[in-house]
């Protein structure tokens, strides 16, 4: 029981299920608005967004699946990339100094050593 606890508790599971309750909500929402977005087409385009035809489903079904992705790349990845980047900047590229000074400690070793 004590693992389960931990994995419950343990790394971001909470949020994740918080974020699965709002993003559920959100879909709701975007596909709401791909419904009303369609309906204000003119009566030529009414057969092909239609939601009882099964193009019309597949149609509005990708438009709202472009909207969402489009506002969670926006709103959310970019965001969290660029913070991520300002608070937790990756480490330069080359050999980290602690290397480094393994690596001279070595070389240094080498040179007293008598050949």
């Amino acid at each position: 029981m004590s693992g389960f606890k931990n994995f419950v508790l343990r790394g971001n599971l909470i949020e994740i299920a918080v974020a699965f309750v709002i993003a559920t909500a959100f879909a709701t929402v975007v596909t709401a608005f791909t419904n009303w977005l369609t309906y204000l087409l003119p009566d030529g385009l009414d057969e092909v967004f239609s939601t009882t035809e099964p193009f019309g489903v597949f149609m509005n079904a990708l438009i709202a699946f472009v909207i969402m992705a489009a506002i969670v790349y926006f709103f959310v990845v970019v965001p969290y990339t660029t913070a991520k980047e300002k608070f937790f900047p990756s480490p330069e590229p080359g050999t980290p100094e602690d290397i480094k000074l393994l690596q001279e400690i070595r070389d240094l070793l080498a040179t007293q050593r008598p050949a």
